[in-house]
């Protein structure tokens, strides 16, 4: 068993309107410091699998499939022992 670990964040190239609305609203509350926000998802699985290598092809599948839209979205992958 193995827990996979996955960051989808938009490409830099596609705009991110919640990303923006989100360090206007820093700014108002003063945080002036912040210089930008792009929001993302991170999403946990737990994987039933032989292998890291064997957990990490079903996720990277899961990905491509369903968890991120590979034309507007990049992830990344950690996998691990679950505990």
């Amino acid at each position: 068993m193995y827990k996979a670990r996955i960051k989808v964040t938009l490409r830099p190239a596609i705009l991110d309107p919640q990303g923006k609305a989100t360090h206007q609203a820093l700014q108002n509350l003063g945080f002036d410091q912040i210089r930008s926000v792009r929001i993302g998802k991170h999403i946990e699985l737990e994987v039933s699998a032989d292998t890291s290598d064997d957990a990490r092809s079903a996720v990277n599948a899961a990905c491509e499939k369903l968890l991120a839209n590979p034309i507007m979205e990049d992830y990344e992958v950690s996998i691990e022992p679950a505990e």
